[in-house]
């Protein structure tokens, strides 16, 4: 019996690491050249009136950008050498923690529950809206200070041999490190099934999902997305959109929520060597993930009534 579980959980694992592979392996190689073209250089540049808006100087596109083709670590990398107050970081913290790894994130929550353009927009809405608002609280007073684009063009010091190379070995640690964690939680999905131990676990959550906006039937799927993010968090939430255990409704509310609200533990842990304030770094996120669930089941009872009076 014991064994049974084990299989079915290695089985699911390896299932589930493939669907993933597929996914991050063309993403992330194209992102990479497109840095290495220079293209991302141009796409910065057109976001800086936008910064402006949000009270941010110009330069601030540099490290939301690569954030957002590549990762909060990459966000962080470009911020880090950027002569930026912690006020400053701050917002652009807030941005990269809700809008990153956009492209890899997002299909991998279309495949598992939610359309892509939606994903997409209530991500980037979020994001901005957010910034926005802690402009209110958290003073910049910044100075346009231009777009810098050698920050980002340093991979152009390379030849297409040397880029390929350095994405072959970063990916391939990357995935080694999905493998493993995939594999952990699927075994640990089976014997939790197995054992029964779902519904208690379920039970502990119950009042952060309540206070979220979320059904208890997405509990541990939600916990999954909020300690490992959302591509461990896709890869276990499609397996179980194979059950059909959550309705559609609740399974995009889970996915609106996580895609502002995952990785809690460890991204903004990685803000703090920056000297920004925890403070402003968890409580936006899950702010914004309460309201903008409760917008949704809004949006879906008002629809419902205006289909059924009109």
């Amino acid at each position: 019996m014991e064994r049974d579980i084990l299989i079915g959980g290695i089985k699911k694992g390896f299932s589930s690491f493939i669907w993933m592979i597929k996914i991050i392996l063309p993403i992330s190689y194209i992102t990479a050249i497109l840095s290495w073209t220079g293209i991302l250089e141009t796409l910065t540049a057109l976001l800086s009136p936008l910064m402006n808006l949000l009270g941010l100087p110009g330069i601030s596109a540099i490290p939301i950008l690569v954030g957002a083709l590549t990762s909060v670590y990459g966000g962080i990398a470009a911020m880090s050498v950027l002569p930026f107050s912690t006020a400053e970081m701050t917002l652009i913290a807030n941005f990269i923690l809700i809008c990153h790894n956009m492209i890899q994130e997002t299909v991998i929550q279309a495949q598992s529950g939610i359309r892509a353009w939606k994903a997409i927009t209530v991500r980037l809405i979020a994001a901005v809206t957010t910034v926005y608002v802690l402009g209110f609280f958290i003073k910049t007073d910044h100075q346009n200070l231009g777009i810098d684009l050698g920050v980002i063009s340093l991979t152009k010091n390379y030849g297409f041999w040397d880029v390929s190379l350095n994405w072959l070995m970063t990916t391939g640690k990357l995935c080694l490190k999905i493998f493993f964690i995939i594999m952990a939680i699927m075994i640990f999905l089976e014997i939790a099934k197995a054992k029964q131990w779902i519904n208690p676990i379920v039970k502990i959550t119950s009042p952060i999902l309540k206070m979220l906006g979320l059904s208890e039937r997405v509990g541990l799927l939600w916990m999954t997305a909020v300690l490992f993010g959302l591509a461990y968090g896709g890869a276990v939430i499609i397996e179980e959109v194979k059950n059909g255990n959550i309705p559609p409704e609740e399974l995009e509310a889970l996915q609106l929520s996580i895609g502002i609200n995952h990785s809690m533990v460890e991204d903004p842990l990685l803000f703090i060597p920056l000297g920004l304030p925890p403070l402003w770094l968890w409580l936006p996120r899950i702010i914004v993930a309460m309201i903008t669930t409760r917008i949704f089941y809004f949006y879906l009872k008002t629809r419902h009534l205006w289909l059924t009076t009109g």
